[in-house]
């Protein structure tokens, strides 16, 4: 197993496919003529099944596909395909403007789960924050998914001034569906112009969800990012990723495979190891992820802890959203 120096086991590995995206949402990506990495220092389809089943054999249970969006790759179908042999669950997240192409081979790798990044449902805002105008194509491959007995998340990126007040509107949609809605709290990455009066925490997540519904909270799950609730009447639920007010770092069993074949051992971590490099090379892999993962911090990458509204982001060190996978 792949266990750190507090006891916490890590059996749950996100890979980036790229750093590419057909959409520029302002929090990830911030500029339109961002460079993105060439083909030839990203994995290719050999390199990462090759560190997949090095995971695997370590006790990885999951494995989940990010990006930028994983599906603009011209072999994602590849990827998909060989990864869905291994003995893994298998998700992946996307901002669902490809779902429609993809459909098959999703679900001829056996992916019952999907997560989509959503954070507004108007139209007009959409182009706002994602400067492309998607909106509707997004909200039709969330009903395939549906039609097709899917599980289904919806990540909303929830900031003051900007969709806060759609939260009572997101929560509606649980009514009749059975979809997730998970609130997400604005993070700090490079070039993303985090600010702390821009968060908007759990608290006020659910203080303004008291003011229409009865919430009832749900027991956790192992390793749970999220705090979960259900609503009586309603076929779906939601759930808030507090990283910002209440980090649940104690049970964190994820690490992160950037791309560029680069380790995170958390989403904050300053260092990376480069797996990819080491592949290329000839060089034994098993020992660097080990090492990576004892030397990861108690929280939050050791970069950031107590009152989030104290933190300076000109000292954090860390790559943009959109580099890391999300």
């Amino acid at each position: 197993m792949i266990q750190d120096t507090f006891g916490r086991v890590h059996d749950y590995l996100r890979i980036s496919l790229t750093d590419n995206c057909n959409l520029r949402c302002f929090y990830c990506m911030p500029e339109e003529k961002y460079a993105f990495a060439p083909a030839a220092k990203l994995m290719q389809v050999h390199e990462i099944e090759t560190l997949a089943k090095l995971f695997v054999a370590q006790g990885v249970k999951k494995i989940r596909l990010t990006g930028g969006e994983p599906l603009v790759r011209k072999d994602a179908p590849k990827i998909i395909e060989a990864l869905g042999k291994l003995d893994v669950e298998l998700a992946i997240t996307t901002n669902g403007i490809r779902l429609h192409e993809m459909l098959p081979e999703l679900l001829a790798a056996n992916i019952r789960a999907i997560n989509i990044s959503l954070d507004t449902l108007q139209p007009d805002k959409f182009l706002k924050i994602t400067r492309r105008d998607l909106y509707h194509r997004v909200r039709s491959n969330i009903e395939l998914l549906l039609h097709h007995n899917i599980r289904v998340k919806i990540n909303v990126v929830v900031m003051k001034d900007l969709n806060e007040n759609e939260i009572l509107d997101f929560i509606a949609l649980t009514k009749h569906n059975n979809i997730e809605i998970r609130f997400i709290e604005f993070m700090p990455f490079a070039g993303n112009k985090w600010s702390s009066n821009q968060v908007f925490t759990l608290h006020e997540i659910l203080s303004q969800i008291a003011t229409k519904y009865d919430a009832l909270p749900v027991s956790p799950e192992a390793n749970d990012t999220s705090k979960r609730y259900m609503i009586p009447g309603h076929v779906g639920s939601f759930a808030v990723i507090s990283t910002m007010s209440a980090p649940f770092c104690d049970t964190c069993n994820r690490m992160r495979l950037t791309a560029d074949g680069k380790l995170k051992n958390c989403l904050f971590s300053k260092s990376e190891t480069d797996l990819l490099g080491a592949l290329r090379n000839g060089q034994e892999v098993l020992p660097l992820i080990h090492e990576s993962i004892q030397s990861k911090a108690k929280a939050l990458g050791g970069q950031f802890s107590g009152v989030f509204e104290n933190i300076d982001t000109s000292t954090l060190e860390n790559r943009s959203m959109i580099t890391i996978g999300g």
